[in-house]
């Protein structure tokens, strides 16, 4: 006889941060809990709670907005949490949702850290959780003493190659008539991504021209875009244990303490679309462009000078001016950071990684890292390999 409670858990699992929350509450119940539980990863149950419930069940947890479902599991008194990201509460159903407001104020944040005067956010003028995080950046600038321009519409639930070109061509009219450097706020990553062509699309350059920051840290978006888009990831380990253990304990007849919970974000994962300080300075901006682009392919300090069309010691004086470091010390920053990734993401040989990242010795680029990290590659590699 099988005493498991029986759990549905209404997940579509072609989303990241989906998985992320049923791997979280798949420890939750290796360490806690032992359920017998179904994954909806089609999320049918959502449009059709008569299919569910061909079945009976000791609980159900749904990431997707669904109230039919939650009514029928409070007629039949079933446990239920809603981890959806709308604004519709189903009275005696507790739901746990990103705290959207601190996730703008976080947007908010990194922007003003790294200097930044123009603001913007770009967002779905239909969506609650939208709504709510250019509330938190709007909020946060506030608290800095700065405004910022918003571009919205109305999201169509789904994203089609016709309609993200048609916003794309929009955001791009749009964005050419703000002030640079310019940092824009997505409501998500996929809004974001669209920003970054919509920048390709006018000649503008990321991020010397235009910041770029999404929200929810989808890797494979993020990862795959050009240049690579930072993102503000939602702790979505904590949404999982604590929506497997509200669940539990209504199961075992505990009322939950509370019947809305926030889950706050992580920090920025910084990458390319936001990796600068705002520079009004045209040389400087340039200049980091083209590092950023080519240091790894062995530039050199002259070929610099020559490209933005100044003396040496001008690019010198300017970069201590604006960063507080030379040229030089910049090339070699963006090739360090490129050998850390290598190291750590890859099972490359030392002699491929110096080739990709411009070292004609890789016993010259073993010397360097070491300089810098105080650490061998060998010893970086077995402290942060992620293969």
């Amino acid at each position: 006889m099988n005493d498991c409670p029986r759990v549905a858990l209404i997940f579509k699992t072609r989303l990241e941060e989906n998985i992320t929350i049923l791997n979280a509450i798949a420890r939750y119940d290796r360490y806690h809990e032992k359920w017998s539980a179904y994954v909806d990863d089609m999320a049918v149950a959502q449009r059709d709670p008569d299919w569910l419930f061909k079945q009976s069940w000791d609980g159900v947890l749904c990431k997707h907005s669904a109230p039919d479902l939650f009514q029928r599991c409070l007629e039949k008194g079933i446990p239920c949490v809603d981890l959806s990201d709308d604004d519709v509460i189903t009275e005696g159903v507790p739901k746990i949702t990103p705290d959207n407001v601190a996730v703008g104020h976080k947007g908010a944040e990194h922007f003003i850290e790294r200097g930044y005067q123009h603001f913007a956010f770009c967002g779905f003028s239909n969506e609650s959780w939208s709504l709510a995080r250019q509330r938190g950046f709007e909020e946060g600038l506030r608290l800095g003493g700065h405004r910022c321009s918003v571009y919205e519409c109305s999201y169509p639930k789904i994203s089609d190659p016709e309609w993200d070109l048609h916003e794309t061509a929009q955001i791009a009219e749009w964005i050419q008539t703000q002030k640079h450097p310019l940092c824009v706020m997505a409501c998500n990553d996929l809004r974001g991504l669209q920003v970054l062509q919509a920048c390709r699309d006018s000649g503008l350059q990321v991020p010397e021209d235009v910041a770029v920051l999404g929200t929810n840290n989808e890797t494979i978006r993020c990862e795959l875009s050009h240049p690579q888009l930072s993102s503000i990831p939602l702790n979505a380990d904590f949404y999982g244990r604590e929506a497997a253990r509200i669940l539990s304990d209504m199961i075992a007849g505990i009322k939950p303490e509370s019947m809305h919970v926030l889950v706050d974000p992580l920090e920025v994962v910084t990458r390319r679309s936001t990796d600068i300080l705002a520079i009004e300075n045209k040389v400087i901006a340039g200049s980091l462009h083209i590092i950023h682009e080519r240091a790894c392919q062995g530039l050199v300090v002259d070929d610099l000078v020559r490209e933005v069309h100044v003396s040496r010691s001008l690019l010198e004086r300017q970069f201590r001016k604006y960063l507080g470091k030379s040229p030089q010390a910049e090339i070699r920053n963006v090739q360090l950071q490129k050998i850390k990734q290598l190291l750590s993401e890859t099972d490359y040989t030392l002699a491929y990684i110096a080739e990709l990242t411009g070292f004609e010795h890789p016993e010259y680029m073993s010397v360097m890292f070491k300089r810098t990290t105080r650490l061998t590659p060998k010893q970086y590699r077995q402290k942060f390999s992620k293969v």
